[in-house]
């Protein structure tokens, strides 16, 4: 993954909701009335002096529309001049405000699972909406805790959606321990419902077999809330609190979609209690819950909320207690109160017998449309259809919307006048998928290009949506922060010194690959009409946009040679690091030259202004323009695509592989060195040893940057160099293993090598499935096209494609995940688990779906 976030993505502890907010019970609600001064002196005083009305208003008009004009011509402009360029929107009409994404598409879009970071969260594409959730008790080590937000501490043995179809179906299936949860989402659009509709949750709790007989593992403890970013007060009904046949739980109402109802259905034997309370903080929800649990617990020895509610509440929890096994049905509805309101119908329609029903005819839809799509039930068993029904779930059911303000480093020397040594970006939106949902719930921009190859297959409307929302993000410089922290919850992720986004740094373009395939697919026809006309007028639009993103790269990435770049951001002073990190490029740890500077030339990099030179060109060509511009985007292409040129940059013909270029030494080490601190104590640290001096030449590393003009299909087919990338990946001295290709070389010096004292190797041995994808891709490009090497590449194709799926399979049924990378040695999941980004990349895999160009 990339980013140092990404290697240490912890909880914070945050101060408690109510610090500097006084007692909440005591707050008073403003008053509804104006005041209005009825005083009538000033129009004797008019008279008096005997003054002509006309006139005065007159003279008013005329002062108040040269203050007008001023404020907007003159103070404005002032201000916007203030602001720092890097803080600026690009200055182009927004994507998403196309017609495209507004009416029907945007309403029905509007409710979600888009909190997941949660196992279940609901909320609406709104910066300011209405929050649904489940907590729970668990039981780990014979001790209670309170389930909520996804971390790895719960020690769930498995949890993820089982089925999603990204916009108002899925099931998710969660093992906690001695416990199994079931949770199914409904979305449903009625006459009468209000704007984006009603919703549904069923919640489903068993007990396996195998749990033991004792009273703990008998209970269960749900805790489902509702909650108010806006702080809107929600009413409680206590009624169905105290009669199981009355259903309604909670009230109230929101501007865009009117007066709604929260109901809950159970035909088992339910107890429940019910917690209100006021907070304007929503990302420790579930703090405030166990502090309540823990005062009862300590008072009357049970666990029960406290049965008491704030004055005007916008937090509502409520406990559903119960014998395990148990089911309940709660319904969200919409709209109750216009004239067309059928509450008691919506309500029957999304519970009981008829939900079920539901739900049973989308599970069938999504089957349907799975092998519509994959066409997987004559290629593998059914046990790799399992994986790949849950890659493509928990891409889509992990899709959150998030709004907030990024926070953007700035160095000292820029003078700016700040409290702060950052700048907040403007206030954004962003829809986008996730690459895990307990280790990086938010976006990740290098990331999503690689989730978009999955999701654009699915459904072009959604990929369309969440690619608006990236190229929104843009500044007037044409750079979008690789890291999205947007919001008090995503915040809650990350380690703060990790939440600044440095704006000399990029991230790997690969939005463009989702972009060059959807150009293809339009050229192959494989997008009815609407499909197309859509997906051109957002070509049309974001033009602007990507022009300004390409041009980033091209002057704030170039490098001293012709049409040569490297990575901005590396340190150069670092004295503990072994090979100093290049974060930008997606790679982290990987080997680049010894020591950073501008002499640098980076392959893959390279090969990434290759891709988005093309895709340019494309698009240009796509869009019917002719311009200059167009005509140096194909220069650019085919300049960084002459395999000459290239050779003469990066070739290494003695080891037939593709390097990077810079001031380089491999005589450098980690040694521990004795340092005094404080008073006179001696401790010892790991620091950087080296013990030549480095010269300019390649950087001899053989891995996945070495493969790139190999991926990108630079190399010509009737090439002895062709021959070589095919040696260098089928040896299993070099990258070859039985689970997938390792990111870097046995043969490399610094081969699965610790980078600091507290860094182990990252992208220095393990297996990734993105890059693992893209070399198929390639091979399987070769093993079709005329050649000497066509068989030889298929050989290969079909025992790396077969290699990668058996593990990846067997890896899920083992451990109920997909993981971030997979160990290199015994093909065991290793980093994050159920890292459900490009490792659902395992899909395309199965159905051999891959870029055409």
């Amino acid at each position: 993954m990339t980013g140092g976030g990404r290697r240490t993505a912890r909880s914070r502890t945050k101060s408690g909701p109510d610090s500097g907010d006084g007692d909440p019970s005591q707050t008073a609600r403003p008053s509804l009335r104006r005041h209005r001064d009825r005083s009538k002196s000033g129009g004797g005083f008019l008279r008096n002096l005997d003054v002509n009305l006309k006139y005065v208003l007159g003279a008013g008009a005329v002062a108040f529309l040269v203050i007008f004009f001023m404020v907007n011509h003159l103070v404005k402009p002032a201000e916007e001049a203030k602001r720092p360029r890097v803080v600026t929107p690009f200055p182009a009409p927004k994507i998403m405000d196309l017609p495209q994404f507004q009416g029907e598409h945007r309403e029905s879009l509007y409710w979600g699972t888009y909190r997941p970071h949660i196992y279940l969260g609901i909320r609406a594409r709104v910066p300011r909406s209405l929050l649904a959730g489940l907590m729970w008790i668990g039981v780990t080590d014979g001790r209670y805790s309170l389930r909520h937000v996804c971390q790895d501490s719960d020690g769930l043995s498995s949890y993820g959606w089982t089925s999603h179809n990204g916009r108002d179906f899925g099931h998710q299936v969660l093992v906690d321990h001695g416990t199994v949860l079931a949770t199914s989402f409904l979305k449903s659009k009625e006459v009468g419902s209000g704007y984006g509709g009603d919703w549904a949750v069923r919640i489903e709790v068993q007990s396996p077999k195998s749990t033991p007989d004792k009273e703990i593992w008998k209970n269960s403890h749900l805790f489902f809330y509702l909650a108010d970013e806006d702080g809107n007060a929600l009413d409680m009904s206590t009624d169905a609190l105290k009669n199981r046949d009355l259903t309604l739980l909670a009230s109230g109402t929101k501007s865009d979609i009117g007066d709604w109802q929260l109901h809950l259905k159970s035909t088992d034997d339910i107890e429940m209690h019910y917690l209100g309370f006021r907070t304007p903080h929503m990302h420790n929800l579930s703090d405030l819950v166990q502090e309540n649990l823990g005062a009862q617990a300590r008072k009357y020895g049970g666990l029960q909320l406290s049965d008491s509610t704030h004055h005007s509440s916008n937090v509502l929890v409520f406990q559903i207690s119960a014998r395990i096994p148990v089911k309940m049905d709660i319904a969200f509805v919409s709209g109750v109160g216009s004239e067309r309101s059928r509450v008691k119908e919506h309500v029957s329609s999304l519970t009981g017998e008829s939900l079920t029903s539901r739900l049973e005819e989308k599970q069938r839809e999504f089957n349907n449309k799975f092998e519509k799509t994959f066409n997987l039930a004559d290629k593998l068993d059914k046990e790799s259809i399992v994986v790949g029904k849950a890659a493509i779930g928990n891409m889509l059911g992990g899709i959150g919307y998030f709004y907030g303000q990024s926070k953007i480093s700035v160095p000292a020397a820029a003078n700016l006048q700040r409290h702060n040594d950052y700048l907040s970006y403007w206030p954004a939106e962003l829809y986008s998928a996730v690459p895990s949902r307990p280790f990086f719930p938010r976006g990740f921009l290098w990331d999503e290009g690689f989730h978009q190859l999955l999701i654009w297959r699915w459904d072009i409307r959604i990929c369309l949506d969440i690619l608006g929302h990236w190229l929104d993000l843009m500044n007037i410089d044409g750079w979008i922060p690789r890291e999205q922290i947007l919001g008090a919850e995503a915040l809650s992720k990350v380690p703060e010194e990790f939440v600044p986004q440095h704006p000399s740094n990029g991230n790997p373009p690969t939005l463009f690959l989702v972009l060059r395939d959807l150009i293809d697919g339009m050229k192959a026809k494989k997008f009815n009409a609407a499909e197309s006309d859509k997906i051109s007028s957002f070509l049309e639009s974001a033009s602007d946009r990507l022009d300004a993103w390409f041009q980033w790269f091209n002057t704030t990435q170039s490098g001293k040679e012709k049409r040569s770049y490297y990575w901005h951001g590396r340190d150069s002073t670092t004295l503990r690091e072994l090979n100093p990190k290049t974060l930008s490029s997606g790679l982290d740890d990987y080997p680049r030259a010894s020591h950073p500077s501008e002499d640098e030339r980076h392959l893959d990099l390279r090969c990434w202004i290759l891709l988005a030179a093309d895709c340019m060109h494309s698009i240009g060509t796509l869009l019917g323009k002719e311009d200059k511009t167009i005509k140096d985007y194909s220069a650019t292409a085919k300049l960084l695509a002459d395999f000459d040129y290239l050779n003469q940059m990066h070739f290494d013909a003695a080891d037939g592989a593709y390097y990077d270029f810079g001031n380089h030494t491999e005589k450098v080490r980690l040694r521990w060195k004795e340092v005094v601190v404080g008073s006179n104590h001696a401790t010892r640290e790991l620091v950087r040893d080296v013990l030549e001096r480095p010269t300019l030449r390649l950087v001899p590393h053989v891995g996945y940057v070495s493969l790139f003009p190999f991926m990108r299909r630079i190399i010509p087919t009737d090439s002895w160099i062709l021959e070589k990338q095919l040696d260098l990946i089928s040896n299993k001295s070099v990258l070859w293993t039985d689970y997938g290709l390792r990111s870097l070389a046995r043969t490399s010096t610094l081969y699965m090598k610790r980078n600091t004292e507290h860094d182990p190797p990252y992208w220095r041995g393990p297996i990734w499935m993105n890059m693992n994808y893209l070399i198929l891709s390639a091979l399987h490009h070769y093993s079709t096209e005329d050649g000497p090497y066509r068989d030889r590449a298929k050989v290969i194709y079909d025992e790396l494609r077969g290699n990668l799926i058996r593990n990846i399979v067997r890896n899920y049924h083992q451990t109920g995940f997909l993981w971030e990378q997979y160990d290199q040695s015994k093909g065991n999941g290793k980093g994050a688990r159920l890292f459900t980004g490009w490792t659902s990349l395992i899909l395309l895999i199965m159905s051999e779906n891959y870029p055409q160009s």
